[in-house]
């Protein structure tokens, strides 16, 4: 009769199952921040959008005129800032 001798584990499951219970033990946190956004940003964005567009449209209708008749063209840049604050909001809207 012939006996076998047991086979020694190998080392690297040790390393394995260390790993493992090391990885077990390291704990994430999570940051606690807001999940949703304030009640006022929705209608202040809302409304950025809407005040540039109006301030747009009017400078149009009125033939360059108004809504601020001293500074011509540069009321299409007050226009684009409303609708750019409005952007800005969008983007920390959840």
């Amino acid at each position: 009769m012939v006996y076998l001798s047991r086979m020694p584990k190998s080392k690297l499951r040790k390393k394995v199952a260390e790993a493992r219970a090391h990885n077990q033990e390291v704990v994430v946190e999570t940051p606690h921040g807001p999940l949703e956004s304030p009640k006022w940003l929705a209608p202040t964005m809302v409304a950025a959008f809407l005040i540039g567009l109006f301030w747009i449209v009017i400078f149009y209708v009125t033939q360059t005129q108004y809504p601020i008749p001293g500074i011509g063209a540069w009321n299409m840049i007050v226009g684009f800032s409303f609708i750019g604050v409005g952007f800005s909001l969008a983007t920390r809207w959840r």
